[in-house]
């Protein structure tokens, strides 16, 4: 057909819908990172997209002007390795060496391959490239995001009476309460011959929580058991 023919040649019409093309599907991948409040959100997606198509476009309007026997995609080449810089922009390390970003970063890597296919006139790549990253962006997430939950830990300070307790408490929580970690602490009471302890619990429910609380408490030789938030982990 004559308009698929001219879309597919190097000409006027096809520049401008390759790049109002890139735009909108730059548009698309940022609208979920929008939502969801990303660091890189709407409009940063669509000019990496726009931004990423215009170096194809460049290289194949200098090839096509001058009719060099060069790589027309060389300039894009290096999109590929310098959108990095801009990725590393929405890493962010939290407390306890947790990493947040990581996905934005890649689907802003993602974007601009997106933006090369478009100005190349990829169009069934970009358009599948775009749904999948789409799709892995919203609806994995959300099955992500539920293994996480169950996944979930709770950390507990917990005090004992005495030294004495300890083993037989320790095997308790390992075996009864399937603690991942139990950490030996100095009492936060100072009481003379107590001892504190740290354990983290895979709970998922805040209702789990208080109930392995009632346990911990009614268990004998504790003085006292409570939830360790994270304001207080950053203290510790």
């Amino acid at each position: 057909m004559n308009w698929l023919k001219l879309l597919n040649e190097f000409n006027e019409i096809s520049v401008i819908i390759r790049i109002f093309l890139a735009m909108i599907l730059g548009g698309c991948i940022g609208l979920e990172r929008e939502k969801n409040k990303r660091p890189a959100g709407f409009r940063t997606h669509i000019l990496v997209c726009v931004g990423a198509c215009m170096t194809a476009l460049i290289g194949l309007f200098v090839w096509h002007e001058t009719g060099s026997n060069s790589d027309p995609l060389r300039i894009s080449a290096q999109v590929i390795s310098g959108i990095g810089f801009l990725g590393v922009g929405t890493i962010l390390v939290k407390e306890h060496d947790h990493i947040t970003g990581l996905t934005t970063a890649a689907g802003l890597w993602a974007t601009a391959t997106i933006g090369i296919a478009c100005g190349c006139g990829f169009y069934i790549g970009a358009f599948l490239g775009t749904l999948v990253v789409a799709i892995t962006a919203a609806v994995l997430f959300k099955l992500e995001a539920r293994g996480r939950k169950k996944n979930r830990k709770v950390t507990l300070y917990v005090e004992v009476k005495s030294a004495e307790y300890l083993n037989e408490y320790l095997d308790w929580l390992n075996d009864e309460m399937k603690a991942r970690s139990v950490t030996v602490t100095a009492p936060r009471t100072a009481t003379g011959g107590n001892v504190g302890l740290e354990v983290a619990l895979p709970l998922a429910a805040q209702e789990e929580m208080k109930k392995a609380l009632e346990t911990i408490r009614g268990k004998e030789g504790v003085s006292f058991a409570m939830e360790v938030t994270k304001n207080e982990k950053r203290l510790i």
